[in-house]
């Protein structure tokens, strides 16, 4: 078996743009092996900040081809779909020749067994691979046309310990690695893997990924342990620095204590998101602490390469405190005229408009969920409020954190100033919704107001787009009505948003925006209901013919159904079911009349068929009950309990009665037995 190297080594690469390449190469790689039936293929792939490294083991030597037949295009096609066809296939022209068939005169050619040395397939097809990477961020340099992620400086390629010689634009491949010297990167001759792995190892370059986790990891908590500290977790980046060097070394920096008046999240972004350091709290009261760990790329000689951090880190935190010095102060409530300068969309106007439509449908929210009215119009007055700051202005991923704190230096409530800062939530499916209820009031009303607004004038998501996030905005209502189990009727929401867009005069140019909501909000939902694994055919069941926006309500019917129908109760409503509709389908066929579910008790011959009318009659007396005092519990175990009577039915009466009348009036009985199951949920839904 043939083994393949291949490395691109080139200029520092960024993380997101290295796991992009890989996995884009790779995946090239993958589709080829799976195309000429590779099946025993192992694979090991790697990147550093200046290298892509594909090695494959267990290669076959040759690729069999079976003998065929290939049809190319019509007599008289222009040559240059000729010539593709005999390029495309490594034809001879002399093999080329014409035949009849019933669609016309075409070319063919006779392909024979053979065996397509391996190394050759690879030698033609890398160049491909390399050249249809789609990069995130690409460049040209010097006159070069070739466009990568960063300047590409050489290309290893050998297979069973040969060089494969390939040009891809101004290179070409060769047996060759660099690595770094006292001046300029030194070239080392690679006789095969092993060497190349070993020459690495010697420079201490650390090409496997997973080696470099464990070790940054390792380090860093050997730091901890030292210090009595814990580290602020963060997978994301703890990703990125796997990437940014090929030589981990683990350092701990400090920086004044003063700083640690800031805002935690002020810190611990300036810290993680602008330098790319992990920061630190104290094990025993987990407040942050004034050090930071960072994982650079060589040996810090006399404590160099610390102090450079540290200086740089201070100048950003000096700006910080400045800004929040300075912002602080500045009372939220006069801010919020300065809204008006900023445009929330041009055709729904400035985000001040916004925050007045917000903070009447959070009004009304109030009312709804009990809620303190006051607190809650303050809270969606000054909920935008921070975005004119400096402080958002240089930091945007902290708007509303930022606004928290602001309101809190200026003496409001600890539930005004949260729900400045949670009114955005959740920001992702994992993140957490608003607890408490002012909080509740305005991040509804942020969202509704969105969804309302883009519908309204047209600016819809569409299966491959969604720029104003009315996804995430529709996600997020849901989560919050379900997961805080708060039952409300989403379209009187819609309709009092609507007034206050109509107040504002803005051309709410979609007329059917209203039910577009809601079927929008409704596939949301069913994508929601299918995440926690509820069966497909029960959410249809319940959704079908539903008129209810109460969402929360819905969630909570369609879970306790998908449960009971696991029980015995479940299984015989089923058989109940489709035992009458079953009967109902085959005699309709005969019947030359409409059913309306309207049985005539004159009519009626055996006790049975009494009985059977009042067990429904009983189920639809239980469905006047207000829906919050009946459970799904009790309606499935009445709905099961007619199993009985119906039984007791089919076998003491005959349906298809020889008597016209009779044999309609029994089946209007069926109808209405249906008819009371489908007010419930349409059991014609459900999978046996």
């Amino acid at each position: 078996m043939s083994d393949l190297l291949l490395e691109l080594y080139s200029e520092e690469i960024p993380p997101t743009l290295q796991e992009d390449a890989k996995n884009n190469i790779a995946e090239n790689f993958a589709l080829f092996f799976e195309k000429n039936d590779f099946k025993k293929v192992v694979s090991e792939i790697y990147s550093t900040p200046k290298r892509l490294i594909f090695y494959y083991n267990n290669l076959p030597t040759n690729i069999k081809t079976e003998a065929k037949v290939l049809r190319g295009p019509k007599v008289g096609a222009p040559e240059q779909a000729i010539q593709g066809f005999i390029k495309s296939n490594s034809l001879d022209p002399k093999d080329i020749y014409e035949e009849e068939t019933d669609k016309g005169k075409f070319i063919f050619a006779k392909t024979k067994k053979r065996e397509i040395p391996v190394v050759d397939e690879i030698k033609k097809n890398i160049p491909h691979f390399l050249n249809g990477l789609q990069w995130r961020k690409k460049m040209r340099w010097g006159d070069y046309d070739l466009s990568w992620g960063r300047p590409l400086k050489s290309i290893l390629c050998l297979f069973d310990k040969q060089t494969i010689p390939f040009n891809f634009f101004h290179l070409t491949s060769t047996n060759i690695t660099y690595v770094d010297g006292p001046l300029e990167d030194k070239a080392v001759v690679i006789k095969d893997y092993i060497h190349f792995k070993k020459t690495l190892n010697d420079k201490r370059i650390i090409y496997d990924n997973a080696e470099r986790e464990k070790l940054i990891t390792k380090n860093i908590q050997s730091f901890l342990k030292k210090n009595d500290c814990e580290l602020e977790i963060n997978n994301k980046l703890l990703k990125q620095v796997i990437n940014l060097v090929e030589d981990p070394i683990v350092l701990k920096g400090s920086f004044l204590k003063d700083f640690l008046k800031l805002p935690e999240e002020l810190l611990i972004l300036t810290m993680q998101h602008h330098q790319r350091y992990f920061s630190m709290r104290s094990i025993n009261n987990h407040k942050l602490i004034n050090n930071f760990i960072v994982v650079v790329n060589k040996e810090d000689i006399k404590n160099k390469i610390i102090k450079g951090n540290e200086r740089v880190l201070t100048a950003r935190l000096t700006d910080a405190k400045f800004f929040w010095e300075k912002n602080k102060s500045q009372n939220l409530v006069k801010q919020v005229s300065k809204l008006k300068g900023i445009t929330f969309y041009q055709s729904l106007g400035s985000l001040y408009d916004k925050t007045q439509r917000i903070r009447v449908l959070a009004s009304f929210i109030a009312d709804i969920i009990n809620c303190k009215k006051d607190d809650a119009e303050i809270a969606a007055s000054i909920c935008k409020a921070d975005l004119v700051s400096d402080l958002v202005g240089e930091y945007p991923e902290l708007q509303g954190v930022l606004g928290k704190y602001f309101a809190i230096e200026q003496g409001f409530s600890l539930e005004i100033a949260n729900a400045i800062s949670d009114h955005y939530l959740p920001v992702g499916p994992e993140d957490r919704v608003p607890k408490e209820k002012i909080s509740i009031t305005v991040a509804l009303a942020d969202k509704i107001d969105n969804l309302v607004g883009f519908f309204g004038i047209n600016e819809k998501p569409t299966s491959s787009k969604d720029p104003y996030a009315l996804r995430r905005s529709a996600l997020g209502i849901l989560r919050i009505l379900i997961e805080n189990r708060i039952s409300i009727s989403l379209k009187e929401l819609i309709n009092n948003s609507k007034n206050s867009y109509l107040t504002q005069r803005v051309n709410m140019q979609n007329v059917k925006f209203t039910e577009e909501i809601l079927t929008f909000m409704t596939d949301r939902f069913k994508n929601l209901l299918k995440d926690q694994k509820i069966r497909p055919d029960v959410i249809e069941s319940v959704l079908y013919n539903s008129r209810s926006d109460d969402y929360f309500s819905l969630f909570t019917k369609i879970k306790n159904l998908n449960k009971v129908l696991k029980s015995n109760d479940g299984q015989n409503v089923i058989a109940v079911y489709k035992r009458c509709t079953n009967i109902l389908e085959q005699s309709k066929k005969d019947l030359k009349q409409e059913l309306f579910g309207d049985p005539d008790t004159v009519l009626f011959q055996h006790n049975e068929e009494n009985f059977l009318l009042e067990k429904i009659n009983e189920i639809r007396e239980h469905y006047t009950t207000p829906a919050r005092l009946r459970t799904v519990e009790q309606t499935m175990s009445l709905l099961a309990g007619t199993k009985g009577f119906v039984d007791k039915f089919f076998d003491n009466v005959k349906v298809n009665d020889e008597n016209e009348q009779i044999k309609k009036n029994r089946l209007e009985l069926l109808f209405l037995l249906c008819k009371t199951f489908d007010s419930f949920a349409d059991f014609s839904k459900f999978e046996v």
